[in-house]
This record gives C-alpha cells, structure tokens and sequence, in this order.
C-alpha cells in the first residue's frame, strides 16, 4: 500500500512562492505517476499538474501554467511542485496522488493525467493560503 505524505504548506502573501512535495513512506515512487490537485473552500477538487513516471513528460493546469512547475527527484523518492507568482485564488488544500503503469497505453512515458478516478493512492494534502 502506498502511502503519500505532502509538505511545504503555508500562507503566503500574493507574489510569494511555495515548494510543495511529495513523498511516500516504505515505498518508492519511482513507479508512479504523480499528479497534484487542489481543493478550494466550496469548489470541487481540481487538477493542478502531473509527471510521467519517466518525469519527461509534464503537464499543467491552464489556471498555473507560467506559474507552477512540476519536477520528481526519485533519489529521494521526492514529487516537487514549486510554486510561484502565487495568487489569492490558488489557496486551498493540495493533495499529491499516484497512479500506477498500466500499459501499453498509459506507460512510463506518458502523462497520467489530471482526472481524479485515474489515481489509486491519495495524500492528505497540505493547506496553501494566499492572502495580504
């Protein structure tokens, strides 16, 4: 069972910078894909952006992109998702999840995708708050 554990939350002043990661104990993530997503008070749960397994494939939210990026670091078994530029409306919960291979169509090279029933395991998320 793999079990992922975000950090790096916060608040932040608009125009500030957060570093959120993921990671996961007594397992590796090197065989997952990772996607980020965030829930806002009162909205529905969102993806936000995701990494191939192989990490050279990414993909972003139109609502981050210019602002957000995404990176893994499998030595220390790490999903980072660095966030600059930040904005009021980019508060909310973020939560990692990953998504296992299941080829040949979703493969090491591929995306996973930002759809929410493609992901097994789920973090518990870490609070973002952007506010002056």
């Amino acid at each position: 069972q793999l079990q992922l554990v975000e950090s790096g939350g916060g608040s932040v002043q608009p125009g500030g910078s957060l570093r959120l990661s993921c990671t996961a104990s007594k397992s590796t993530l090197a065989s997952y894909g990772i996607g980020w997503f965030r829930q806002a008070p009162g909205k529905e749960r969102e993806g936000v952006s995701c990494i191939s397994v192989r990490g050279t494939r990414i993909d972003l939210s139109e609502s981050v992109n210019g602002r957000f990026a995404i990176s893994r670091d499998d030595a220390k078994n790490t999903v980072y998702l660095q966030m600059d530029s930040l904005k009021p409306e980019d508060t909310g919960v973020y939560v990692c999840a990953a998504r296992s291979l299941s080829p040949p169509l979703y493969n090491e090279y591929t995306v996973p995708g930002m759809v929410e029933n493609l992901y097994e395991y789920w973090g518990r998320g870490t609070q973002v708050t952007v506010s002056s």
